[in-house]
């Protein structure tokens, strides 16, 4: 064999260094023990498992993400996507790709979502194997398999949209596959698998920044394999490293200026509280690995109290974790120490020291450890291994805990069905979560369950009285029971915490409206234009109680303003016609409900109303035309069929 042939063989890195493995004995050979068998079981396990969130519906932000998101339908929708600082709470354009080729793909049914990150998530769970696999893991297929069936990552796979850590998590495995093979090839093959790791480690920050940990797993994959960071490993790693701190830059910037959280909350740390939050959080994601119970979507906020002595408890418990670590590494071995340094590493952007906007309500989320799971599930898989390997119930071991953890999956998934269910189940395992008493009150409110719903707004406002919305939400409920006066109270606090806020200024001009004050009505709607005027809503609202109080002139006013920026919406055509009509201005009546009608061919109701004007003009061949189109498109047409008779008679007369 030739020199040249010689340095593209690649051995395992025990081989390498001279080190004895520190393998499983090799699977019995057979077709059970295929590699593409063993990929088929994975992901037969994760549907067998994730079945009941192939039923789910959209729930929390999926509405943002997906049914409600304008970039997925419009003709510039991938442009904006990738080249535009769009309304969003973070930069995630190949997420946002691929909802929009799913949009297309089965429009708005949830199936083809879900259905795709059941399958993506299968995928990562093969994935995962093969790069545990390829740095001789113990029982990789076995960690691979707690990955895929631990329920702890229902919240990434069966929430549409948390497409952002399946995808993410997919590309950076693809990276580390290709690193893998670049770092044993040379020559050309070693370039090549190098070009492939950083093309999907981009994929990845596409898909979500967090990706951004990528380079410290890499030198893990170095550190494992005992090969040394050469001048060459640096050249190599540096364009990963680059790139991760630029994305990591620009979503932290991204979260400030154009994130889903507002400066009224106080989520400055001290770098002490940020070391305590930090601290805690990593063992709360261990106990959620050991022992996962009571998952829920919206954890208790923790009271961060530096000068509290037994705050100090979990920053000890990490310091004599990575003491004894280092004390007794030889014993433990590398692979099971690279697992708790992945682990520690991959959650390192999501544990306080960047502060996200989700941390005014938590701060801590099962879908934060998607990826970093696998390192702890390394160790967990290796000790098991290690205690029961040699006994006859290595066997029953294996079974029970990936039979558990799919029933405790399977049961987990019933949580993600819809909105109400998924913020029931989070009031009843979290009572003090505003987040959970919010969101269910409008759930409850869009139901129209009134009652209901300002029980858990008056919880949530109890909980977070600083909360803006929690207070328009409760505001607005308490008008539509008719309590105005209180409805006022609260829609005022909610504007003094937040003086920008939309909906709160429109709910206080529709408080004010129904509660018979016009003049106070037309200041607020007036005001609420000075914050968007492009809000067609407030328009239409503004137009009616001009309206109501005989301003009619101000009103069609207003209407037409609101038709420069949507010429084609009905619903401002036709208050606008009506009002022509009462001006007895027929001719302008008559055009808007033409336009109308062009954009509502089958709307009856516009028929017989130009029908009625076009009389009111003497013109009683096309009124007769309009009316017979009315009666054609609803025959039950009551005043049509009185108008059409009453025509009859006059011309019979």
């Amino acid at each position: 064999m030739s020199s040249k042939k010689q340095r593209h063989i690649r051995r395992p890195a025990a081989e390498l260094s001279g080190q004895p493995t520190n393998n499983p004995p090799p699977a019995r050979a057979g077709w059970i023990g295929h590699p593409a068998m063993l990929a088929a079981m994975l992901m037969l396990l994760v549907l067998a498992a994730y079945l009941p969130a192939l039923n789910a519906g959209f729930i929390w932000d999926d509405d943002e993400y997906v049914t409600n998101n304008p970039m997925l339908t419009a003709t510039n929708g991938l442009q904006k996507i990738w080249f535009s600082a769009h309304d969003q709470s973070q930069y995630f354009p190949l997420v946002y790709t691929t909802f929009r080729f799913e949009r297309r793909l089965w429009g708005l049914n949830p199936l083809g979502f879900h259905l795709v990150n059941v399958l993506l998530h299968g995928l990562n769970a093969v994935l995962v194997w093969m790069v545990l696999r390829r740095l001789q893991v113990p029982v990789a297929w076995l960690a691979a398999a707690v990955f895929a069936l631990h329920p702890v990552q229902v919240e990434s796979v069966a929430w549409v949209s948390e497409l952002k850590n399946i995808e993410s998590l997919l590309f950076y495995l693809l990276a580390l596959l290709a690193w893998l093979k670049a770092v044993n090839y040379s020559g050309r093959r070693q370039w090549l698998f190098y070009g492939l790791a950083l093309s999907a480690y981009l994929l990845a920050l596409c898909a979500k920044t967090t990706a951004c940990t990528l380079p410290a797993a890499m030198l893990l994959v170095l550190w494992l394999q005992r090969s040394p960071v050469t001048g060459l490993r640096a050249i190599q790693l540096a364009p990963f490293l680059i790139v991760g701190f630029g994305m990591g830059l620009v979503t932290i910037w991204w979260e400030k200026h154009l994130g889903d959280f507002k400066d009224s909350f106080d989520l400055s740390f001290s770098f002490l509280q940020r070391c305590l939050i930090a601290s805690r959080a990593l063992w709360f994601y261990v106990g959620k690995l050991l022992w996962p119970v009571n998952l829920t979507i919206c954890y208790p906020l923790w009271k961060i109290n530096a000068r509290d002595p037994l705050q100090y408890i979990p920053v000890v418990g990490c310091l004599v974790v990575a003491a004894l670590t280092m004390a007794w590494h030889i014993k433990i071995g590398r692979r099971i120490i690279a697992g708790l340094l992945f682990f520690v590493a991959a959650l390192s952007p999501l544990l306080g020291f960047i502060v996200e906007g989700a941390f005014h309500y938590t701060y801590v989320a099962d879908h934060y450890q998607y990826s970093a799971a696998i390192g702890l599930m390394v160790v967990i898989t290796a000790v098991l291994w290690r205690a029961f390997a040699k006994t006859s119930l290595w066997l029953p071991v294996q079974v029970a805990l990936l039979l558990g953890l799919g029933c405790l999956t399977w049961r987990q998934c019933g949580i993600y069905h819809d909105r109400e269910t998924l913020w029931r189940d989070n009031v009843a395992k979290n009572p003090d979560s505003w987040m959970g008493h919010l969101n269910l009150g409008q759930e409850l409110f869009n139901q129209g369950q009134l009652d209901a719903a300002l029980e858990q707004y008056r919880a949530a406002v109890a909980l977070h009285p600083d909360g803006d919305q929690e207070q328009a939400n409760l505001g607005t409920a308490l008008m539509e029971k008719g309590l105005y006066a209180e409805a006022i109270q609260h829609l005022e606090a909610a504007l003094a915490i937040n003086p920008q806020m939309l909906a709160a200024r429109n709910s206080l001009a529709l408080t004010y409206a129904r509660r018979g004050n016009d003049e106070q009505a037309v200041i607020h709607f007036r005001k609420a234009l000075e914050i968007d005027p492009r809000s067609l809503g407030v328009m239409m609202n503004l137009g009616r109680v001009l309206q109501h109080a005989g301003r009619l002139d101000e009103a069609v006013k207003n209407y037409r303003q609101a038709l420069e920026l949507a010429p084609d919406r009905v619903d401002l055509l036709l208050p606008l016609g009506n009002l022509q009509l009462a001006q007895t201005n027929y001719g302008a009546a008559v055009d808007c409900y033409r336009r109308a009608i062009q954009v509502e061919p089958r709307n009856a109701g516009l028929h017989y109303n130009l029908g009625l004007v076009q009389g009111l003009q003497g013109h009683t061949n096309d009124e007769l035309k309009e009316l017979t189109e009315t009666l054609r498109l609803s025959p039950d047409f009551t005043a049509a069929q009185q108008e059409l008779l009453r025509i009859n008679v006059n011309h019979q007369n």
